[in-house]
C-alpha cells in the first residue's frame, strides 16, 4: 500500500465522499495540490467503474487508459480497495476501483 502524508490543512479535507443514487454510486473527492493535482475548469469530474473482479478492473482499466494518461496506476490503495485513475485520450477522467470482498 502506499505511505500517504497529507499536511495538516490537507488532512482536513475530503478523500473520498459516496451518494447512492439507486443502482449506481455519485462519488467525489477533494483534488490536493499537495498530490499533485491541479484545478482548472473542465478537470474537477471523473467517471467511476465498481469492477466486480480485480481481473476486470484491470482489463478495463487498460482498455480505456489506451493512448490517455495514467494519472494513478491500479494498486492496492490505503483505504482496502484496488484502485486506479486515468484520462483518456479524448479528456475523459475515469476513476477504476475493486472492493475486496469482507471477511
Amino acid at each position: 500500500m502506499a505511505d500517504v502524508k497529507l499536511s495538516a490543512e490537507d488532512a482536513d479535507k475530503i478523500m473520498h465522499i459516496a451518494l447512492p443514487v439507486g443502482q449506481d454510486m455519485l462519488m467525489a473527492t477533494d483534488a490536493l495540490e499537495s498530490m499533485g493535482f491541479k484545478l482548472t475548469q473542465g478537470n474537477g469530474s471523473y467517471i467511476m467503474i465498481q469492477a466486480e473482479s480485480k481481473a476486470e478492473a484491470d482489463r478495463i482499466f487498460n482498455a480505456l487508459s489506451a493512448g490517455g494518461r495514467v494519472e494513478m496506476a491500479m494498486a492496492d490503495q490505503p483505504w482496502g480497495d484496488y484502485y486506479g485513475s486515468f484520462w483518456d485520450k479524448f479528456g475523459t477522467g475515469w476513476m477504476v476501483d475493486y472492493t475486496y470482498p469482507k471477511k
